[in-house]
């Protein structure tokens, strides 16, 4: 089992640890910073240092809890001392856009119920997908409006556990539609203090000023009670 550093500490761009195992061109170390994909977020990138050669990390899965580091450059045995140094730009960049997601979920659920069927979450334009009934524009334009006000305010962004029960008491916690979080006794919970709360295991900015402006990009009808939504972030 992978130790995750970026569940207590989503700042952190740089790490020492051990390879535990090998699979082919991937690398299991005893911890990470490392962000694999998962829950429709892209995964992180950056490179490993040994023995003085630098690997590049050019993909990160998770698999049963072990978390493989594709690297490119050469190879590492079992047992080596590695230095990981995240690519912090486009980690950051998946941050503000990860809590983009969070902030526009809230919204779309305290203002009319509507829950997200789906995401995928990337550097340079991500998208949600919502369960609403009425293809309306300018509803969702006012939601936006809504989420860059709320951005403005500057809300404070905190991380920290739940109990289950506590938490899936609350039905304004989850917002994914159909889907609970994994069945484990606490909850990491993601906290836009003052506005909305969700079981969440990624990585999130501070507060919602780092994030910048939300620009709606476009909009889609993907037939019956699901419109998709496709956003960028200005600095």
């Amino acid at each position: 089992m992978t130790e995750l550093l970026f569940m207590k500490d989503c700042y952190l761009t740089e790490f020492d640890a051990k390879e535990v195992s090998v699979n082919g061109n991937s690398v299991e170390l005893d911890k990470t910073a490392f962000y694999p994909t998962g829950g429709g977020v892209m995964h992180d990138t950056g490179k490993l240092i040994s023995n003085g050669k630098e690997f590049t990390v050019i993909n990160v899965m998770k698999n049963s809890g072990k978390v493989w580091h594709e690297i490119k450059g050469g190879s590492l045995k079992v047992g080596d001392s590695v230095h990981g140094v995240l690519d912090w730009e486009r980690r950051y960049k998946l941050m503000r856009m990860h809590t983009t997601a969070h902030l526009l979920s809230g919204v779309f659920f305290h203002e009319a119920k509507i829950q997200i069927t789906g995401n995928q979450i990337d550097v340079d334009e991500s998208r949600m997908d919502f369960n609403m009934d009425n293809f309306d524009r300018n509803l969702i334009d006012s939601f936006c409006k809504k989420a860059n006000e709320l951005v403005e305010k500057d809300l404070q962004i905190k991380i920290y556990s739940m109990k289950r029960e506590e938490a899936l008491a609350d039905p304004s916690m989850v917002k994914l539609a159909d889907v609970l979080p994994p069945n484990v006794p606490e909850l990491r919970i993601v906290d836009i203090v003052g506005f909305d709360r969700q079981p969440d295991g990624g990585c999130h900015v501070n507060s919602l000023k780092e994030i910048g402006e939300i620009e709606l990009t476009r909009l889609e009808n993907k037939g019956k009670n699901n419109r998709r939504l496709y956003y960028k972030l200005k600095d």
